[in-house]
């Protein structure tokens, strides 16, 4: 797949702005947290207890035998669709080629008993894949599969109207799994995978309705791909590209390495709702180049210890987050359930600082800077359009920009113990920021206007939330740290009706 794959790469403007003062923080950057046992809030451990499959083969379904190398796929191409296939309990097989697969065929079904496993033994690259609508999978696993970087085992080439339900998909190279339109992935256990649990991406544009429910997704990235390509940003539990409309509701993202849910570039209308986000090596959700979600009741604790401290101990005085929103925004021009990026009623507790509103003013469509070169804004088609004279008067001022702007933040609460972070400086801020635009030459963002503009124009606020601990606030850029009460004051006026608990803890 041709992605342009990216981290969150700061400009030289910015990276000028850093500071090079120790961080306090003690430890080895790379050390990782122990796997968490057990979520702290009510959502389902799915790895640990997998919901058994059907012992007998139902009424009508084909029975495949273990014993026979390549029987799944062979009982596939010979049956018609709709087939329902019940997989004995046993290690299945795949022929020995590296590209033998299952293709399944329209409305097929695959159930595996108690203990059925599909393993491709470290030799096979994809398990099922194909463009076969309305498959299922329910209680079966799949390991050992090969897959390239940027590709997946599950669902391959990214169908429309699967249904993965009580499956394991764990210990594959690349994704454990791909998305296409109205797929829905629920109550499965998405763990230790190369790369990402899932990769919610089609490679022929933009697709709608996928859910993401109740599911335990956990220890994705075994093979670190920011230290094999570094800056790829392709990494964690679960990357999302142009999806219009995704809920992803009740899941465990735990102990990923790197961030644990990420939806980057022209993604829209995200319910992000209900979930324990904990111990994950980077942010836990990253929302970025992306349009109006809905981010509410959500636990979030001790994430971003290990990037944010890495960051810190290199001088970079940049606010890295928990929850990070970058060039995202509401725009209401672009249908969604709400016309906002709305973060409500969620709990963060003692992750590496809390959000980040950030412009990247020299990221735009048609900008050399633009790290997703290929792609343009959702309210401009043709990004040659981006260009001088036009881009510096309205309307392609405003719309060749991917701007975070109506983000509303309000009745979250915030815990900060710095003595449970183990660190003393740069794991205590709230952002909103941009840098100095200054590149390309003609273009019309250069200077402090985005800074001004994500700041004190662009309608984002903080009310109505609880700080506990020593939390700063960062505005402007990031040479500009303020106390609560500057916070507060004139002329940012942040936080009204918020409160503020000086205690170290909580």
């Amino acid at each position: 797949m041709a992605i342009k794959w990216r981290l969150r790469v700061l400009p030289s403007a910015l990276l000028a702005l850093a500071l090079t003062a120790a961080t306090g923080c003690e430890g080895s950057p790379d050390a990782r947290p122990k796997p968490t046992a057990a979520p702290s809030a009510p959502v389902a451990g799915v790895c640990s207890k997998p919901a058994a499959g059907p012992a007998k083969a139902p009424a009508g379904a084909v029975t495949v035998d273990p014993a026979v190398a390549g029987d799944l796929a062979a009982r596939t191409t010979s049956s018609p669709p709709g087939t329902t296939f019940w997989l004995r309990p046993g290690k299945h097989t795949l022929p020995s080629d590296r590209y033998a697969q299952v293709v399944p065929k329209e409305g097929n079904t695959y159930l595996g008993a108690p203990g059925a496993v599909l393993d491709g033994r470290r030799t096979n690259q994809y398990a099922f894949g194909g463009a076969a609508r309305d498959v299922t999978i329910r209680h079966l696993t799949v390991q050992g599969f090969v897959a390239p970087h940027d590709e997946g085992v599950v669902n391959h080439d990214s169908a429309d109207g699967w249904v993965i339900e009580h499956a394991t998909i764990q210990h594959n190279s690349g994704a454990g799994l791909m998305a296409g339109a109205r797929q829905r992935v629920s109550a499965s256990c998405l763990r230790g995978n190369g790369q990402y649990g899932m990769n919610a991406y089609k490679a022929d544009g933009r697709f709608n309705a996928l859910v993401v429910e109740g599911n335990e997704i956990v220890g994705n990235n075994t093979d670190d791909w920011e230290r094999q390509r570094p800056g790829c940003g392709c990494t964690g539990g679960i990357k999302f590209w142009a999806v219009d409309g995704a809920d992803i509701r009740g899941n465990w993202v735990h102990d990923n390495r790197g961030t644990g849910v990420w939806a980057d570039t022209n993604n829209n209308d995200f319910l992000i709702e209900g979930n324990v986000f904990e111990d994950n090596d980077g942010a836990a959700l990253i929302y970025e180049t992306s349009y109006n979600a809905v981010i509410r009741k959500n636990t979030i604790r001790r994430n971003n210890w290990v990037e944010g401290r890495k960051y810190a101990d290199r001088g970079d005085n940049f606010p890295f987050a928990t929850v990070y929103l970058s060039e995202s925004g509401g725009e209401p021009r672009i249908r969604a359930r709400t016309d906002r990026i709305e973060v409500y009623r969620n709990v963060l507790e003692n992750n590496w600082s809390g959000i980040t509103l950030w412009e990247n003013a020299d990221r735009f469509c048609n900008s050399p800077a633009n790290t997703s070169s290929g792609d343009c804004t959702l309210l401009v088609k043709d990004k040659n359009r981006c260009a001088q004279p036009g881009i510096a008067a309205a309307p392609l001022y405003a719309d060749c920009r991917w701007k975070t702007q109506r983000v509303d933040i309000r009745g979250n609460r915030f815990v900060l113990d710095k003595s449970v972070v183990d660190c003393t400086v740069k794991c205590d801020r709230m952002a909103v920021l941009a840098n100095y635009g200054t590149y390309p030459n003609w273009s019309p963002y250069q200077g402090e206007r985005v800074s001004e503009a994500i700041t004190r124009e662009q309608d984002n606020r903080w009310h109505d939330n609880v700080y506990v601990g020593p939390w700063k606030f960062v505005v402007h850029d990031p040479s500009r740290i303020l106390d609560s009460w500057q916070w507060q004051g004139t002329p940012y006026r942040q936080d009204a009706g918020s409160t503020f608990g000086a205690r170290d803890g909580g």
